[in-house]
């Protein structure tokens, strides 16, 4: 059984929702903490629908956050949890996807995830094992989870990766390290360096997502 994701939602600036953005916060926040990257990209995405939930988990290091799934340097979390609890929040996410599409009468070619730090991890981890491929992913100073599962994707859906140059939390070597495994493995890919960036997003690197959104979420 999945568990139910508690979310935000911010409706269409035009008022005809012709497409969906989800955002997918990092480990210790929660949805509201992106929901805000609403404000400067409605005015590109007039037709887009954000939504923003929370992940299912109370976070282990922070309890005031929520996580996707333990991390054990900082939680002393075992690595078999952590993997276990990636496996139960894929099913979760998917679950919600399939109910937000469901919801706002749109397609999977409407959709695109956002996803900072862990809920990058969960965008790429989750995205290329759905049914149909999605619009477009914009993971942004997070890592691959399993790099040697690209070659095994069921879709291939437009990837952007973003990470600062000054990350101390996910190396910027991580975005190097996904994408050799996705590009060999025939993914649309792009990538973007924030420089002089720690763990956060710069704002070069919104422009970008906006542009990458813009070219591939429905007008």
């Amino acid at each position: 059984m999945t568990r139910e994701l508690q979310f935000q939602r911010k409706a269409a600036r035009s008022g005809k929702a012709r497409s969906l953005l989800v955002f997918l916060h990092g480990y210790g926040a929660d949805g509201a903490d992106l929901l805000g990257l609403a404000q400067p990209l409605a005015p590109h995405l007039p037709n887009t629908v954000f939504v923003s939930p929370n992940a299912p988990e109370p976070c282990q290091g922070n309890p005031f956050g929520f996580q996707w799934f333990g991390i054990p340097r900082f939680d002393g979390s075992s690595e078999a949890d952590a993997k276990a609890g990636v496996a139960r929040s894929m099913d979760d996410l998917n679950a919600f996807l399939d109910a937000r599409l469901a919801e706002e009468g749109l397609g999977p070619e409407a959709l695109a995830l956002f996803g900072f730090s862990q809920g990058a991890m969960m965008s790429l981890a989750v995205a290329p094992f759905r049914d149909a491929a999605i619009a477009g992913v914009v993971a942004c100073s997070g890592r691959l989870l399993a790099p040697e599962m690209a070659s095994k994707a069921k879709v291939k859906p437009a990837i952007l990766l973003m990470h600062g140059d000054q990350d101390p939390v996910v190396p910027y070597h991580e975005m190097e390290r996904a994408a050799e495994a996705l590009a060999p493995a025939g993914f649309d890919l792009y990538t973007h360096t924030m420089k002089g960036t720690p763990h956060g997003i710069a704002p070069d690197g919104l422009s970008v997502a906006m542009q990458f959104l813009r070219e591939r979420l429905p007008a």
